[in-house]
């Protein structure tokens, strides 16, 4: 834990990767792009003092995982696809919880709209 009890963390925001999640079939045929928030809560001093990427996230690494996750194996649920990448992001040993939040822009709602979001917190204890 960094100063004050809160835990450091690393973000990456913004993450777009194409996938073919939904319900419809016409989400299943032609995909869409989803767009990935990671934040990963971990105690980053020892890869500071050290200065050493492998104790601590490679967020490029973790970026290449993520999108992998996501163009692989269709599944109907947003909230599906949230575990599935919250479980990749608590790989890493110094991670101690995660928060994913897939963003959904294209969702196939009849209305206007800009977004839709699910966000799941998961630690590594649970």
């Amino acid at each position: 834990m960094s100063t004050a009890g809160q835990p450091d963390r690393i973000k990456l925001v913004g993450l777009r990767v194409h996938g073919h999640h939904g319900v419809l079939a016409s989400e299943r045929n032609d995909g869409q792009e989803f767009v990935v928030d990671v934040e990963l809560g971990l105690d980053t001093r020892a890869a500071a003092a050290a200065d050493d990427l492998s104790a601590t996230v490679d967020y490029a690494a973790l970026a290449d995982q993520l999108s992998e996750a996501v163009r692989s194996d269709p599944v109907n649920l947003v909230e599906t696809l949230a575990q599935r990448l919250v479980t990749v992001c608590l790989e890493p040993q110094p991670v101690d919880w995660a928060e994913v939040t897939i963003h959904k822009p294209h969702a196939p709602i009849a209305q206007a709209f800009d977004d839709v979001t699910v966000t799941i917190h998961r630690s590594r204890n649970e």
